[in-house]
Parts: structure tokens; C-alpha cells; sequence
């Protein structure tokens, strides 16, 4: 881990001690072989269900699920027929008998919905990004240190054995030091803000929670995504996922400064832009972060480009080429590997680690390391200047 890494993750962690003591609530700690882990799920949209899915298959119980939306509690209950349902995340927390949660609403809710489970004894797991911003990174950070409850953030490549093998190629040397890292994603998610009645019931004072007050408008529900009140747009939704990899295999620490590029281009109505373009400033290396929603050319792709090498790594998997690629000779893959990313693993994870007591393969300051620079790439696209992380890397 480098310098820059170690203070970043000191300072956050260091904001624990400002807060003051309190009686802390004693998780479960002694599990037998046949004990069966219960959870919640806080958000039960697609996300939130698709993610349940896995808990169940690993053996949790499902004994309590929340939503402001409640076709959204009618499809979770089908796969948990006994679950008791709740509109407000608070009460769900207080259910007895609840080992942990499952946290997969809206961005702006992850922090108030983390504090009430913390404060409530719960192991969580939540869906990334941790933060709204790098001052609430920091509160984050400061509420699950002083608790003694394990958190797992949800970037699930961490656990993926495809990721952890290019990982050790990394760190083993074969692409020598790394000069330049390249992220992209390319996706078609949709082109139009359905703005027609909802149906079903909508708890339209709950869905807002800590946001600013506003008259319901269907399609901010609807793609909640891409409206600044309630997320960081694709680029902490998805680049989340990206840079963490580019951190995580890079063994490095958040970027120093960030410049971005971006518009709305096909998504009428949208605040967030669905093309952008990011140039990060690391401390060992530039990257670039690359989005466009209007084209599907070759999907997910990261370079990461050494003096002796470079790992192309994509859907399928991942390919190695000696320098110089310019060579003939060295025009094949000198190794490759082939995999996906199962979302298993890294639930799996978490649920050994809640009987352990382990550090999970994602722990908080991982999650507030990964999404540092992409609030960095929104300060700078909102304001129109590069920003530098030195402005609030400290917490206060």
C-alpha cells in the first residue's frame, strides 16, 4: 500500500474518534454448524431483489423486507412469503431476531439507512456507492468504526476469481510498473424518463427521505438515477465498479485531482450525463474513465498498460501482452484467462464474515477509496475546473 493510500484511509478512519462514546449494541458472536443467518433487505427494487436472491440460496432467511413502493414489497414477498413488510426503514431495523441487511435503495439513502442498522446492532450489506459525497464518506467511515459491525460494500469483483487472478499477475510483476490505466463502459440503458402515473401505492415523503422537498414527479422515481438529488449518475453507480478495480489491482490510493467532460446527449429530461470522460491524476499513474450510454461497442473493457506489459481485461475475461506489443513476436497473449463475476462469492463473503467476525473483502474504507475520485470527476463536471482531493480529503 502506498503513502498516499495509507493517509487517505487514516484520515477517514481517524473521523471515529472525533464522535463520542456510546454503549455499543454486542453483535451475535457464537454460531453453530446448523444456525441460520436472518436477514432484511432495505430497497426491494430490482436490485435489492436480485441481490436477496443470493442470501436465500446461501442459506439466510429472509424475515423482513422495506419499501416506499409497495408493488416493489409485493414482488420481494414472493420469494419470502413470510417476510413481515415495513414502509420505514427504522422499524425494519428494530425487527427481533435480525442478524443483517440488505441495503439496495436510492444512493441518498444508503448513509441514514447504514446509521439506523448500525444503531441498531446489524451487520450490513450495501450496495455501492457508501456516500453522496466525500464529507459524508468520512461520517460514513466515523459510524461503522465505532461500531463493532461488519460491512460489506457491494463491488463484487473483489471476489470474483477472475479479478483476484489478474490481480495477482499484477502484483507479481509481469506488467512491470504501471504507466497508464484505461477504464470504459459502453451501454444502452434507455432514452426516455417515463414521466405516466405510477401505479400501485408510492410513500412519496419517504422516497425524498433527506433530499430536498419537491411535488412527486413519477420519473423521479422511476429513474431516480439520473437526478443529482437522489445519486451520482452512472458515474458513481457504475464507476464505482470500475475504479474500485483499478485501486483494488493497482494496490494504489484514491486519485489526487480529477477533470471531466460530459452532456446529456439521449436521455431527455436526465441531469446526469450519459457520455463523459474523466482523466484522473494517481499517484503513480494517470487514468482515464470513459461512459457513453448511447453505444454498446465492446461493452466493459479496462487496459492496464506497464512498462513490460499490458492486461486487457473485458466480459469474458482477460488477455496479457509483452512489450513491445509492436513486435511480432509479441502480437499473442503471453497468458489468458476466461471467467464472469459471480454475484455469490462475494455474499458469501459477508455471511462467513458476520459468523467470524472477519474483515469482509470490502471493507468501508475500500468503498470510500473507490467512489473518492468519482465524486472528485463530479465536483469537477458540475463546476468546470479540475478537482483536487487535497480540498476534502480531511474529515471535519
Amino acid at each position: 500500500m502506498d503513502a498516499g493510500r495509507r493517509k487517505f484511509l487514516k484520515n477517514y478512519s481517524s473521523a471515529a474518534a472525533a464522535l463520542a462514546a456510546a454503549p455499543l449494541l454486542v453483535p451475535r458472536t457464537t454460531w453453530g454448524a446448523n444456525d441460520r443467518l436472518t436477514y432484511g433487505v432495505i430497497g426491494t427494487g430490482r436490485r435489492g431483489q436480485y441481490v436477496s436472491e443470493f442470501f436465500h440460496k446461501l442459506g439466510a432467511q429472509c424475515v423482513a423486507l422495506c419499501d416506499v413502493c409497495d408493488l416493489n414489497l409485493e414482488a420481494a414477498r414472493k420469494d419470502a412469503p413470510g417476510a413481515r413488510t415495513y414502509l420505514d426503514y427504522r422499524d425494519l431495523v428494530a425487527h427481533k431476531g435480525l442478524d443483517c441487511v440488505l441495503i439496495a435503495t436510492p444512493d441518498h439513502q444508503h448513509y441514514p439507512c447504514l446509521l439506523a442498522a448500525l444503531n441498531a446492532g446489524k451487520d450490513v450489506y450495501l450496495e455501492k456507492p457508501v456516500s453522496m459525497s466525500l464529507e459524508q464518506s468520512a461520517r460514513t467511515v466515523a459510524a461503522v468504526r465505532k461500531t463493532r459491525q461488519i460491512v460489506q460494500v457491494g463491488t463484487q469483483r473483489r471476489s470474483a476469481p477472475l479479478y483476484q487472478s489478474a490481480k495477482k499477475l499484477l502484483d507479481q510483476g509481469m506488467l512491470g510498473r504501471i504507466r497508464m490505466v484505461k477504464a470504459t463502459l459502453n451501454s444502452l440503458p434507455f432514452t426516455q424518463l417515463d414521466n405516466s402515473p405510477l401505479p400501485g401505492k408510492l410513500d412519496w415523503e419517504r422516497f425524498l427521505g433527506p433530499a430536498p422537498r419537491r411535488p412527486l414527479e413519477p420519473r423521479r422515481f422511476r429513474w431516480w438515477r439520473v437526478f443529482w438529488d437522489y445519486s451520482g449518475g452512472t458515474m458513481t453507480d457504475n464507476g464505482c465498479h470500475l475504479m474500485d478495480v483499478v485501486l483494488w489491482l493497482c494496490n494504489s490510493g484514491p486519485p489526487r485531482s480529477a477533470v471531466c467532460q460530459g452532456r446529456v446527449v439521449a436521455i431527455a429530461g436526465a441531469e446526469t450525463p450519459d457520455v463523459l470522460s474523466v482523466v484522473f491524476e494517481y499517484p503513480e499513474f494517470p487514468a482515464t474513465l470513459t461512459f457513453n450510454m448511447t453505444n454498446t461497442y465492446q461493452g466493459l473493457l479496462f487496459e492496464f498498460q506497464g512498462d513490460q506489459g499490458t492486461l486487457v481485461l473485458d466480459g469474458a475475461g482477460f488477455r496479457v501482452y509483452k512489450e513491445p506489443w509492436s513486435a511480432k513476436e509479441n502480437r499473442e497473449p503471453i497468458h489468458s484467462e476466461s471467467g464472469g463475476v459471480p454475484m455469490d462469492a462475494h455474499v458469501r463473503n459477508f455471511l462467513d464474515c458476520i459468523k467470524s467476525r472477519q474483515e469482509p473483502v470490502c471493507p468501508i474504507e475500500e468503498g470510500v477509496a473507490g467512489v473518492a475520485g468519482l465524486h472528485l470527476a463530479n465536483v469537477a463536471f458540475r463546476e468546470g475546473r479540475r478537482a483536487k482531493l487535497a480540498e476534502f480529503a480531511q474529515p471535519k
